[in-house]
């Protein structure tokens, strides 16, 4: 335990400089404020670096890419390989491991040692490895790396400890299983094939022993030849030569026949005893022709062949469809009998298996379901049925049903919040599925002792929410909301404008902001729409309200006082905002017809929504003069004061919406009045527009307010005095209007959205033709104090003019699509900024006015270009780079203080932007129910700025003794509840209000600023600068997160080079600095997400969900939450044949492998061939086993105990039997002495 104390006496607005010279600190009017009086601030803080450990706790979702199948038939466990070296073994519900091969080599084939615990695995990069799957994270134990040979296929008979491996030049290696080293008992092509055979058989595609002797090897060529290896004799007891080439080979399990699936789509049946020709040969989905042939058909890509006791055969085989049949699904055919069934699937066919309950190939299969593993989805069918259902998955396989586009963890969610959201799913799920038991029961799994209600939201491209329970480390869907149920459909008649105004992905989620308390609900789509839902357990006829916000403002070009010393400033005489502009020459086209209007279209009339979340308000941002509206880039949301506040590269808009009313409609730069701390002024208007607007200083108090951007359906006309201001003044102030347009392009790690594509002014397009498509700058540096600063680099990036005729955006790139590889350089090296960033793995896409002059800038030609980043320094790109737009980044609402004189908090907004730059709004919000539905909010900027460096991320507030204060929220209720007479229902506010928990209401309270280079703690009311870390120079911080762990708080981020941080709050000290993951990839940037209890998460890949701790404490307790993958059972003893079923049948013939593979009979194998590489399978299950040392050791002393007790008794025992011995030996030698000298007849 730590205390630090800061003295706060004598303390001013006059600000610390930080090295660069830059204030840290500002106020609204510059002034110095009176003294805090003499006090000490004592924080005791008790995080140390030693509660925070990084560690990967399970992954949910599809394997992506997979390759490979294989299944345990006694332990009941499925493995499945991963075409980037993944390996995901899945049991009983609660049972699921994600392993990694650290080559990240793709798995070709997997293969379990039946019962004993292990998995043996083949890679691409020609390595078998060894898993111990007797610990809760498998680890490798052995591996053997071939030098010479690619491996093509494995086998590993039942109960054997040799594994026979197929390889691409048609040779049979045989590997030991305990050891890992080859046996010199080799299978030569050369040798297996006739000497008369002048071609190369080709690789090995099967091996498999005879059911009927084990001593029997049928090895498959893929050309079409089929060799039976007797491994005794070291010779072929009949070779086969097929003219189709061979897939894939299945037993009778009599040993007596085997059928093989071909190239041509046939499948042929072969007996042992005439090997000439195939007794059988049919096309199972080839029609005959009227010429008599057959109809070409694709090939049989895999066969089983699995006998049943009670019913006829299962054939069992995936592809075979006839060619002419364009536009089939991919299909797996099952034939019983004569029945052919077909089952068409959503996806390719990856591999198979069909499962069976005995481990012995040489008795009755008995199948009772076939696992289906496709590219996207993994399903079981049940085969005792004859309609064959499949099983419903209890694994969710389907995050990725539609691309993840964003993500939301909230841990420790109020109790009764996750039932609720199941009872009403489960309302909506799909029925048809096998009554019977999930099939896969393997593992043990049990819930962990330190559990609490966790919750995952994710977002996703066709504007679905899906809310997961992610308790005890697992997930399970809860309930599905649909947010384009809200808009109408496009009319036929529409389709070519609907394809000019919308993307492919038009209803794509961006951003997600829930408040678990009171159970509300708002989303930000992609079309610039934002949708707030509420909660109800009842359905409800309602209509929803959708409010229109006009959020597309132009500013001026950022100079310097010296340039505009001659220029005349003249007011405006309107005294509210600018007169509309003529339309500019590029104006006259389609787009200029586009005005005031939304992207999509509510649906306008009453609607019957059923229990669950049901939307009521939407508030959407119109096209304004042809342009159409910028994304949304931050949102917040306060169910207690009824306020939802968003905000873009544009400006700011807060909406109430208990009130439905657009409260404040903003341009970021009106915000601040003279308080800008850049003092940006006008200069000379764009050459084809008339200027009509002046300047004029703006005071504090003073709001420009636009009553065109304020409509609303349900309210009056908005004026200016609808804040209810006492202090304004309605004094004339300016719209500050632009002249130049800026191609610099900018997004937000919280933007799950496209990038636009950006116009040019005529007189740029040869500046960029300088940079070849980057829109770049140099890292901009502090300006000395008194002089305009020039907005560039990272801190003010701004979106330009979309060209004419253009469309506004491209498809919706999702989470899940985000997929660039990226040079070492740039993952070693950093980016200088977060645009730097962005821009590499976006794919920018500008183009100029001209029509005939377009640069686009596509993900096909970013990625077949040198994807550093390079920073010009060329004078066009400063030309570029000098003309920026202020961006709001991130918003929230906290009962704070809005002035350095205010005494008691309020309601405040506070308000961070891509400069840097923070902006405190309070409010005045009626405290009383029935006047708070009637009454307007008032809504007042006071200019009040502190500053940062780089885009503001996060904000938080403490109070005096360090603990979290968290936002007020009201009480959920359900609205369509009939109200009681007696008692009418009343909305139930709770406050966490700063002086809640200290002694005087004016104590104040401590404000956390996060940014993407640094962290600032503020004390409030006074604005002064307490504590300040520098998080990094040469990245940036994608996310960051104020997290409760260990009972205390800290700020965690993310940077874009990989590392995670914690620091300590109020003091700022790093607590952890961890090169966790590197940021290869968009997915992981717009997907990673904190929470509190030490844990967080982001898309690992297109289908799988990642979640880590960085908590000591977690780390410590995983062994307990994970789950068991081995269980000791029995392994079942073999069937007894009868003797005349083996008499007649012919018995299985048993041999000793170990002496003919062993190194006494085959010998060693070359050093050559094989390195055998020692794995860290048993030190990683020391580790893991490590977790309770002094429980493990009082076992141990149990065990020694019993054993020291049994060896005791034994000896016992021991003694007792040679005493009898002796007895008997006496009593017997007394007999023979006695009946010694007795002739035969006397006995």
């Amino acid at each position: 335990m730590k205390k630090f104390r800061k003295v706060l006496d004598g303390l001013t607005t006059s600000s610390p400089v930080n090295p660069g010279g830059s204030p840290v600190c500002g106020s609204a009017a510059g002034t110095p404020s009176t003294a805090l009086t003499p006090r000490e601030l004592e924080i005791q803080e008790t995080l140390m670096s030693e509660h925070f450990q990084i560690c990967k706790t399970v992954r949910h979702g599809f394997p992506y890419q997979p390759t490979a199948l294989a299944f345990d038939p006694v332990q009941k466990i499925l493995a499945i390989g991963t075409r980037s070296g993944g390996v995901r073994l899945l049991g009983r519900p609660g049972v699921d491991c994600h392993c990694q091969h650290e080559s990240g080599a793709a798995v070709l084939q997997l293969q379990f040692l039946i019962n004993e615990g292990a998995l043996v695995t083949a890679c691409a990069d020609d390595t078998l490895h060894l898993w111990n799957l007797r610990q809760r994270r498998p680890a490798i134990l052995h591996s053997l790396k071939f030098n010479r040979e690619r491996i093509t296929f494995c086998h590993l008979p039942f109960q054997s400890k040799w594994l026979y491996v197929g390889t691409e030049r048609g040779n049979t290696h045989i590997v030991n299983i305990e050891s890992f080293v080859l046996s010199g008992y080799v299978i030569m092509w050369n040798k297996a094939i006739e000497l008369s055979t002048k071609t190369h058989p080709g690789p090995v595609v099967h091996l498999s022993d005879s059911p009927k002797d084990e001593g029997k090897l049928l090895i498959g060529f893929e050309s079409g030849t089929i060799v039976m290896w007797d491994l005794r004799a070291k010779r072929a007891d009949f070779r086969i030569y097929y003219d189709e080439a061979i897939h894939s080979v299945s037993w009778h399990h009599e040993g007596r026949q085997f059928m093989c699936s071909h190239s041509d789509g046939s499948l042929s049946m072969w007996n042992l005893r005439n090997t000439a020709k195939p007794f059988q040969v049919t096309f199972p989905h080839g029609k005959t022709q009227r010429d008599g042939r057959k109809e070409s058909c694709k090939p049989i890509l895999k066969v089983e062949y699995k006998t049943s006791r009670n019913s006829d055969a299962f054939v069992v085989f995936s592809g075979g469809l006839s060619y002419d049949k364009a536009g089939r699904r991919p299909t797996l055919t099952i034939m019983h009998g004569k029945a052919i069934t077909v089952l068409e699937m959503d996806y390719p066919i990856v591999d198979f298996l069909v499962l069976c309950d005995t481990p012995y190939l040489n008795e009755v299969q008995e199948p009772y379901a076939v696992a289906v593993l496709l590219e996207k989805d993994f399903v079981v069918v049940d085969l005792s049925q004859s309609n064959f259902p499949i099983f419903e998955n209890p694994y969710p396989m389907d995050i990725h049903e539609s691309p993840v586009t964003c993500t939301a963890y909230f841990a420790d969610c109020p109790p009764d919040i996750i039932p609720v959201l199941y009872s009403i799913g489960a309302k909506h799920k799909k029925t048809g599925y096998s009554h019977k038991e999930w099939p896969l029961r393997g593992g043990t799994w049990t819930v962990g002792s330190q559990t609490y209600p966790e919750i995952i939201i994710t977002g996703h491209a066709d504007g679905s929410i899906k809310f997961w329970d992610a308790t005890a480390i697992t997930l399970q869907m809860l309930y599905k909301l649909k947010t384009s149920k809200v808009f109408e459909k496009p009319k036929s008649g529409d389709v070519g404008r609907s394809a000019e105004l919308v993307e492919e992905d038009p209803y794509a989620i961006q951003m997600i902001n829930w408040c678990p308390q009171s159970r509300i609900f708002c989303v930000v789509g992609i079309s610039a729409h934002v949708i707030l839902y509420r909660f109800s357990k009842h359905d409800a006829n309602t209509a929803i309200t959708s409010l229109e916000v006009r959020l597309q403002c132009e500013m001026e070009d950022v100079i310097s006082p010296s340039d505009t010393e001659n220029t005349p400033c003249f007011s405006d005489p309107s005294g509210l905002s600018p007169q509309p502009q003529p339309p500019s020459p590029r104006s006259h086209t389609p787009d200029s017809v586009r005005d005031s209007i939304p992207r999509l279209k509510v649906k306008d009339r009453t609607i019957r929504m059923p229990p669950g979340y049901q939307a009521e308000l939407v508030v959407q941002l119109l096209w304004v003069d042809g342009e159409p509206p910028q994304q949304i880039t931050s949102l917040d949301l306060n169910s207690a004061y009824g306020l939802l506040a968003l905000g873009n590269c544009n400006g700011l808009a807060v909406v109430d919406y208990l009130q439905k009313t657009i409260l404040l409609c903003m341009n970021t730069l009106e915000l601040y009045g003279s308080a800008d701390p850049f003092q940006r002024l006008t200069r000379s208007p764009r050459k084809n527009r008339q200027s009509t607007s002046g300047l004029t200083e703006l005071s504090d108090n003073q709001v420009s307010l636009d009553p065109e951007r304020s409509k609303s359906p349900t309210s009056a006309p908005y004026t200016p005095s609808l804040h209810n201001d006492p202090r304004g003044t309605g004094e004339p102030v300016s719209n500050l209007r632009s002249c130049h347009y800026s191609p610099v392009f900018y997004l937000l790690d919280n933007v799950k959205g496209p990038g636009r594509k950006l116009s040019l002014p005529t007189d740029l397009k040869t500046d960029l033709d300088h940079v070849n498509g980057h829109c770049t700058s140099p890292t901009s540096q502090p300006c000395p104090t008194g002089r305009a600063r020039v907005l560039g680099g990272t801190e003010g990036p701004r979106l330009a003019r979309r060209g004419a005729g253009r469309p506004p955006f491209r498809k919706a790139q999702s989470a899940a699509c985000m997929e660039v590889s990226l040079p070492v350089s740039s993952l070693t090296e950093g980016y200088p900024s977060r645009r730097a960033m962005l821009q590499q793995l976006h794919g920018v896409s500008m183009y100029s006015h001209d029509e005939h002059h377009i640069t686009t800038y596509s993900w096909s030609e970013r990625e077949s270009r040198d994807n550093s980043f390079s920073r010009s320094r060329s004078s066009s790109v400063s030309s570029i780079d000098r003309e920026t737009k202020e961006a709001v980044t991130t918003l929230q609402f906290a009962e704070s203080y809005g002035c350095k004189s205010d005494t008691l908090p309020t309601p405040c907004l506070w308000v961070g932007t891509s400069l840097g730059l923070v902006l405190i709004i309070p409010m005045s919000i009626p405290m009383d129910e029935q006047e708070r539905q009637e009454d307007p909010v008032t809504v007042a900027p006071t200019g009040t700025v502190l500053m940062l460096k780089s885009s503001v991320l996060r904000f938080a507030f403490l109070d005096c003794g360090g603990a979290l204060i968290n936002s007020p929220y009201e009480v959920w209720r359900d609205q369509h509840v009939p109200d009681v007479p007696d008692r009418p229902r009343k909305r139930k506010l709770v406050n966490f209000s700063p002086s809640s928990s200290q002694e005087a209401s004016g104590d104040g309270h401590l404000a956390v600023v996060c940014s993407e280079k640094q962290a600032k703690v503020f004390f409030m009311p006074s604005q002064a600068c307490l504590f300040v870390h520098n998080i990094t120079e040469s990245s940036f911080v994608l996310r960051a997160d104020v997290v409760s762990v260990c009972n205390s708080v800290c700020l965690a981020c993310f940077c874009a080079n990989g590392h995670i941080m914690t620091l300590s709050l109020p003091s700022l000290r790093p607590l952890l600095d961890v090169n966790y993951l590197p940021l290869t990839d968009m997915r992981i940037a717009r997907t990673f997400c904190f929470t509190n209890g030490g844990q967080a998460l982001y898309l690992c890949s297109p289908t799988e969900m990642q979640r880590i701790t960085y908590s000591q404490e977690m780390c410590d307790n995983l062994q307990e939450m994970l789950g068991e993958l081995f269980t000791p059972i029995e392994t079942p003893e073999a069937q007894n044949r009868g003797f005349l079923k083996g008499f007649f049948g012919g018995n299985t013939q048993n041999f000793d492998r170990e002496e003919l593979f062993g190194e006494a009979a085959a010998g060693k194998a070359s050093r050559s061939l094989a390195q055998h590489i020692p794995g860290q399978g048993g030190l990683e299950g020391m580790k893991a086993a490590a977790g309770g040392v002094v429980g493990e050791l009082a076992r141990a002393r149990i065990a020694l105990d019993e054993r020291g007790q049994r060896l005791g008794e034994l000896e016992e025992r021991t003694a007792l039997m040679m005493s009898s011995a002796d007895t008997f030996s006496k009593h017997a030698h007394e007999l023979m002495l006695k009946c010694k000298d007795k002739k035969w007849y006397q006995f």
